[in-house]
């Protein structure tokens, strides 16, 4: 199972996002600058984020993107359904009679164990914890660079 890179833009491109919460509005050019993704593409995962309610625009002239809700409030669960559907990694899991060896499929309890536990760990995850996750990074990285 492989997520498309319009979840894993779109999950980088909320990630910044929450980094600038509560700042002024952020423009797509420099998300996509940060990220080093193209601005094209991310404006797909953006629209579908916009519409979902989780990112807001903002017109004129310091207009840009701004989270819809704070970072705590965000789960990467609701971003990924948002970009990439189910994450069931077969379509079994999530709907039983497309395969009707669905009720003896030891494979399929596998996948379905698969898709729980991906759900808690999305579920789980907020895009405040994700912020805190960067900032230990990048402060990681910058006592590395100080020895």
């Amino acid at each position: 199972m492989r997520l498309s890179t319009k979840g894993r833009y779109g999950a980088r491109a909320m990630l910044d996002l929450a980094l600038n919460f509560g700042k002024d509005p952020v423009l797509l050019r420099d998300i996509a600058r940060r990220q080093e993704v193209s601005e094209k593409y991310l404006e797909h995962s953006i629209s579908a984020l916009r519409k979902a309610g989780l990112v807001r625009s903002v017109r004129g002239a310091r207009g840009g993107y701004i989270l819809a809700k704070s970072p705590s409030e965000i789960r990467l669960s609701k971003i990924m359904e948002v970009l990439e559907g189910s994450m069931a990694p077969v379509d079994c899991v999530d709907d039983p009679q497309v395969c009707h060896r669905a009720n003896l499929c030891v494979t399929r309890d596998i996948w379905a164990k698969m898709k729980e536990a991906i759900d808690n760990i999305l579920k789980s995850t907020t895009l405040q914890d994700m912020v805190e996750q960067q900032k230990e990074k990048e402060s990681s990285k910058s006592i590395m660079y100080d020895i």
